[in-house]
């Protein structure tokens, strides 16, 4: 039976940071925009803050959807499911914002993260409401290692070109919002 929490600590907190992948949902306001939900999971980019508070390094990637609707209503759900020992599924719901590489409080935050030289941004989301449910649902599967080709994609570009990457990939929502449009141009 599921339960709801008050705080991330102790079990919930162990079984959260244990996680090697996470899924990000959000969506735009009004009935006609795209649900977006996407994986997360490359190690070091994720973090408990606080026990209301989570954060996570948003990498440059072909979209910015979770950008986009922080951008315009900041609601954001963060879901965790154990696919190895005892079934579980963890949701975070909060506020969120972001805070990207050009701003001047991104430096600090980011070092709270593995280094990843496709960093756009660092996620903070204020938790309002934390809740698990069983599981039986969710298959075992096996980790099996990480994947090294985001990182050795967003290298290969290097700066400037993860720049020029985003203004032509990152800069609009599938709905047409304003997502990842701080690069200068």
């Amino acid at each position: 039976m599921g339960k709801v929490y008050e705080r991330i600590d102790g079990r919930l907190r162990e079984f959260i940071e244990a996680q090697r992948v996470f899924f990000v949902a959000t969506a735009p306001s009004g009935d006609d925009g795209h649900v977006n939900v996407s994986p997360k999971g490359l190690n070091g980019t994720f973090t408990v803050v606080d026990e209301h508070t989570f954060a996570y390094l948003d990498l440059t990637a072909s979209g910015a959807e979770t950008i986009a609707h922080l951008r315009e209503n900041g609601r954001i759900t963060v879901m965790f499911c154990a696919f190895e020992g005892p079934p579980n599924v963890v949701r975070l719901h909060g506020t969120g914002r972001f805070v990207t590489m050009y701003d001047d409080e991104f430096a600090e935050l980011a070092g709270m993260f593995d280094e990843h030289q496709s960093a756009r941004a660092v996620v903070i989301v204020d938790v309002h409401r934390i809740s698990d449910s069983c599981g039986y649902g969710v298959p075992f599967m096996e980790y099996a290692g990480e994947r090294d080709l985001l990182p050795r994609s967003m290298e290969r570009r290097g700066v400037e070109g993860q720049a020029t990457y985003r203004r032509k990939k990152n800069r609009t929502s599938l709905d047409g919002l304003p997502a990842f449009d701080y690069d200068p141009a």
